[in-house]
């Protein structure tokens, strides 16, 4: 039940760091093995299309919304688009917005310590890129981090059944599918070439280029401010992430909309967000201080020890 209901009982614990629940792996297994589903379906440009746009727009609700909005309040909303955008962002099937702005919160507040829910420091790479999932003690919502958005029943409803979105768009996804190989059999596609492409190869990739934040961004790449912890900023992964990659930047001041804190630090999260700002969809966009943009300055070029850090505190951290 518990793969269906967040709120169902199920066994937890305190441990850290190599503890694996099994049938917590079969979901990933399902998802990386429907991936061998082209071998029998093919491709053609739509379903090829349809899976970039949904890698696309859904790294962009996750880094967007469920990182810089649900997470650390970067930006203001209303209460309906906050809504809608949770809704977007849930189909990335990266489970429901309360657990994911609590989980990273904890991780903000525990960062590279024992507590870290996944840092490759204390326990590898591979742990910290998707093992951590897998650990009974991460499955569990950490209320007591998110006290700000428990006022939304709409929010704890939809991080209750976050599988019910994902089933949508399964489902959307074979019917667009469907209907395009009745009307349009010319295309050359089906419903299960519309799965496999648009939800099976999207969301694996999806995954993976997210997650690389977690694990890859904490080990490769170069420091700019002294965070006292191994956060990294790196240009290769700030393009796949459309902006995540100023790791570094984001572990100093965590409060600020723009993670790219510099003009040539390409940050598309950053630009789209602006754009809905200019729609009046999002407004108040959290700046990076002046006194950090100049730290940044004077160590431009340095390499960082750990060291104790000195950074304002991010109000959305408990």
């Amino acid at each position: 039940m518990s793969w269906f209901d967040n709120e169902a009982p199920w066994k937890t614990g305190n441990e850290r760091g190599g503890r694996v629940h099994w049938t917590r792996v079969a979901p990933f297994v399902f998802l990386h093995g429907g991936c061998l589903m082209v071998i029998w379906t093919g491709w053609s440009s739509i379903a090829v299309a349809v899976a970039a746009f949904l890698l696309l727009t859904r790294i962009f609700f996750l880094t967007g919304f469920y990182h810089r909005y649900f997470s650390h309040k970067s930006f203001e909303t209303s209460r309906a688009a906050q809504f809608v955008f949770a809704l977007l962002s849930n189909t990335a099937v990266q489970r429901g917005p309360l657990w994911w702005a609590a989980t990273h919160r904890h991780h903000h507040a525990a960062s590279d310590t024992p507590d870290d829910p996944h840092s490759p420091t204390q326990f590898g790479l591979f742990w910290s890129h998707i093992g951590w999932l897998f650990d009974p003690a991460n499955h569990r919502t950490r209320w007591n981090l998110i006290p700000d958005l428990l006022r939304f029943p709409e929010l704890r409803l939809l991080n209750r059944f976050d599988t019910a979105v994902v089933g949508l768009l399964f489902g959307a996804l074979f019917a667009l599918g469907a209907v395009l190989q009745a009307f349009a059999p010319g295309l050359g596609t089906t419903g299960w070439q519309m799965v496999a492409w648009g939800f099976f190869i999207s969301t694996v990739m999806l995954f993976h280029i997210t997650n690389s934040i977690n694990s890859a961004s904490h080990v490769f790449g170069r420091k700019r401010f002294p965070t006292g912890d191994t956060s990294r900023n790196s240009a290769i992964f700030a393009v796949l992430t459309m902006g995540e990659g100023w790791h570094n930047n984001h572990h100093y001041y965590p409060a600020a909309v723009r993670q790219g804190f510099y003009w040539w630090q390409i940050d598309i999260t950053f630009y789209t967000l602006k754009l809905l700002q200019g729609l009046g969809i999002i407004w108040n966009l959290n700046k990076v201080p002046e006194h950090v943009l100049e730290l940044g300055r004077q160590n431009l070029g340095r390499r960082h020890q750990v060291m104790p850090p000195k950074v304002d505190r991010d109000p959305s951290v408990a």
